[in-house]
């Protein structure tokens, strides 16, 4: 049955009495007056001042797809909080949102505690120099006293023989008592002499192993400080630049990773005490979707399973985003469920993200539990419009792009969000997305005579 077309007003009455002549229209706005019956002529003007989109056909397991709504939201490791790690006075060098680079500084901190800290450890390296110096002086020390132990030695073993001698010639009949006493009188000191060096040996070499653990600790002690300034100061010990801590005046913290700078709570130039939040970085491409699904569901959901993340379903008004512009992502079920809504948290980390996703925006997790079953022809629920009782959708005409038919829809099962077509399209049509609405008006069964669309987007009956 033909279908007649009568005049709707659909965006301005452009004025149908101010007559142009054909030859001059563009060819574009020409209106189309020979078209079959269940035709509508859409020149791109008319598309683009009705807002008209086209959605491809697709095959899908509706009968095997669940759907769960959410949010994305950044991940754990998105997030970088900096603070101030001494107590003093904030120099700001980003604004909020700023994109920065790892290494970028962030803020300055003018703080007296770094002063005392650099004292300290200038205090440290004076008593590491001061050990270094008395162990430089063992050396020349250790030598001294070897000699002098080896002369008294000498002087001991001298008259140790001597005593020998007078004593063989004493037993002899020689009468050398006086030189015999005298002898061992000078024995007996250079032996306790020699007892006494013995003694002060030890004593040396105590008090050498002493100033070597003083040493060790005393450099454990700058190793540690220098540790913790670099800690302090986030940065790398520098190798070749044993005075970096005497050069540096203020605390200067830059980034650690590339980012946006999301919240900056400090006015800049304040005192601030130790540990206060000055700023978070994000990282907006770390993010994850999350939804909630239903505890029901739970004995065909499981981790691994293959999902899709879609945009929120279009409305009257039309929609921005592309229906068909998806992230796929594997599907991770959380530890615990809400007793209270018989909900249970799905996580989605798309493998690639869409320009639309953003932390707080809604979208929708498309679950195929089933991957074996019948893929359906499937278009948009949004794509099919009802004429009283009738489902109708528009086909994109395959021969010409700037024309509309207009079907009855043969429709089958749904999930919610697309719906199976089960007849009047096949594999690569498409159909109109935003606008059909419009369409369906313009062409609905009670209207009694064709008309035309002008590139303004209103649609008059007859002819020029």
């Amino acid at each position: 049955m033909n279908i007649k077309i009568t005049l709707i007003t659909l965006i301005a009455l452009a004025g149908c009495s101010e007559t142009v002549p054909l030859e001059q229209m563009p060819p574009e706005e020409t209106a189309y007056q020979s078209v079959p019956s269940n035709r509508v002529a859409i020149p791109q003007a008319v598309r683009r001042n009705l807002g008209i989109t086209f959605a491809k056909v697709e095959r899908r397991l509706l009968s095997s797809t669940l759907r769960a709504p959410g949010r994305f939201e950044y991940l754990p490791s998105a997030k970088r909080e900096y603070r101030t790690m001494v107590s003093g006075k904030i120099e700001l060098h980003v604004d909020q949102f700023q994109s920065i680079e790892s290494g970028t500084p962030l803020f300055t901190i003018d703080a007296p505690q770094w002063r005392e800290m650099q004292q300290n450890l200038a205090s440290y390296l004076s008593s590491v120099q001061q050990l270094d110096a008395k162990m430089e002086m063992y050396h020349p020390l250790f030598l001294a006293h070897e000699q002098h132990e080896y002369s008294v030695k000498v002087q001991v073993k001298m008259w140790e023989q001597r005593i020998k001698k007078l004593k063989a010639i004493q037993d002899a009949g020689g009468n050398l008592l006086r030189e015999y006493t005298s002898a061992q009188a000078a024995f007996a000191k250079a032996s306790a002499e020699l007892a006494d060096l013995r003694e002060k040996d030890a004593q040396l070499d105590a008090a050498y192993a002493e100033t070597i653990a003083s040493l060790r600790a005393a450099k454990s002690t700058v190793d540690f400080a220098l540790r913790s300034a670099a800690s302090m100061l986030g940065i790398e010990i520098p190798k070749d630049n044993p005075s970096w801590w005497k050069e540096i005046t203020k605390i200067t913290v830059v980034a650690t990773t590339p980012g946006v700078i999301e919240v900056i709570d400090i006015t800049n130039g304040a005192w601030v005490d130790a540990q206060a939040h000055v700023l978070t970085v994000v990282e907006p491409n770390k993010l994850r979707f999350h939804a909630s699904g239903l505890q029901s569901d739970l004995g065909v959901l499981r981790d691994g399973l293959q999902v899709n993340i879609v945009p929120p379903s279009p409305t009257s008004a039309g929609n921005a985003i592309d229906l068909q512009d998806t992230m796929h992502g594997t599907l991770k079920l959380g530890l615990a469920g809400d007793a209270t809504d018989r909900t249970i948290d799905l996580y989605v980390t798309p493998e690639k993200l869409s320009s639309w996703a953003r932390p707080g925006v809604t979208a929708q997790l498309e679950i195929i539990t089933d991957s074996t079953g019948v893929k359906e022809l499937s278009i948009p629920l949004a794509a099919v419009q009802q004429d009283g009782l009738t489902p109708i959708l528009f086909r994109r005409a395959p021969d010409n792009p700037n024309e509309a038919i207009r079907i009855e829809a043969d429709l089958g099962g749904n999930d919610g969000r697309w719906i199976a077509v089960l007849s009047g399209l096949a594999d690569g049509d498409e159909v109109v997305l935003d606008g059909g609405f419009q369409l369906m008006l313009a062409t609905s069964g009670s209207i009694q005579k064709g008309g035309h669309f002008h590139s303004d987007g209103t649609f008059h009956e007859g002819e020029h």
